[in-house]
């Protein structure tokens, strides 16, 4: 499938996996806009992406815990391009540990916001550009952390509260898109291999059985998707865990 027409949004791409992400669209052709909480990040992203010769990528900042800056990221958005053909929701703060008392209120309350609260208005926000689309695509970066009764993971009960209101978010979601055209993938991914895709380690890393899942194969899934005619609805990956 060429990328070439997509039109692409990718929250918390300024590292990790929606850094990835940004490349590999980039490079299939894709239009990028990504986002970081600082625009920095974002920038730096920005510029290697432009340094492999793909200049249809724009930077912005983002902070998915402040509403007026996802409404401003959309709004700048909009003055680029009069839709959006798929939306990432990769964003979401990560918090370890497996003791509730281990964290201070303010990081329950930036993990859950920038998880959670975040990804909800961020749909909300690029709605209308998703609905100019005649391919519209909401992908949303949950984790095995949503998954009902999982508990393998040493994240703390914020980061599992954040991930089941994603889970819970775009269930109800899908349902309700559909009769607009709007296709809602989730994926949850326990934890994964993220080779730098522009180091040699992108190509080499060992993709086998007993091996962990790897950011090669995350975005294959959502590669594979996006890419299922008009009436294919994928609406969940799950991954064994290792």
């Amino acid at each position: 499938m060429s990328w070439d027409n997509h039109r692409v949004v990718i929250t918390a791409a300024g590292r990790d996996f929606g850094r990835t992400l940004a490349i590999r669209l980039a490079d299939l052709g894709a239009k990028v806009f990504l986002s970081a909480r600082h625009l920095a990040a974002a920038r730096r992203v920005r510029d290697e992406i432009r340094a492999r010769g793909h200049q249809r990528v724009h930077a912005f900042a983002c902070d998915l815990t402040d509403p007026a800056s996802i409404r401003d990221f959309a709004s700048g958005v909009a003055e680029h391009t009069d839709r959006v053909d798929v939306l990432v929701n990769n964003g979401s703060r990560y918090l370890t540990g497996p003791d509730l008392l281990s964290a201070t209120d303010a990081d329950v309350v930036d993990t859950i916001a920038s998880g959670a609260t975040g990804t909800v208005l961020t749909t909300k926000s690029f709605l209308p550009l998703l609905l100019n689309s005649d391919k519209p695509d909401v992908v949303t970066m949950v984790s095995a952390c949503g998954t009902p009764g999982h508990q393998r993971s040493d994240a703390h009960d914020a980061f599992y509260a954040a991930k089941s209101a994603q889970a819970g978010f775009t269930e109800i979601l899908s349902r309700r898109l559909r009769p607009q055209g709007v296709r809602v993938i989730s994926l949850y991914p326990p934890d994964f291999d993220n080779p730098d895709p522009l180091s040699e380690e992108w190509a080499t890393t060992s993709r086998q059985a007993e091996d962990a899942l790897t950011a090669q194969s995350l975005v294959e899934c959502i590669l594979f998707a996006v890419a299922q005619p008009r009436d294919c609805f994928i609406k969940a990956f799950h991954f064994e865990q290792v």
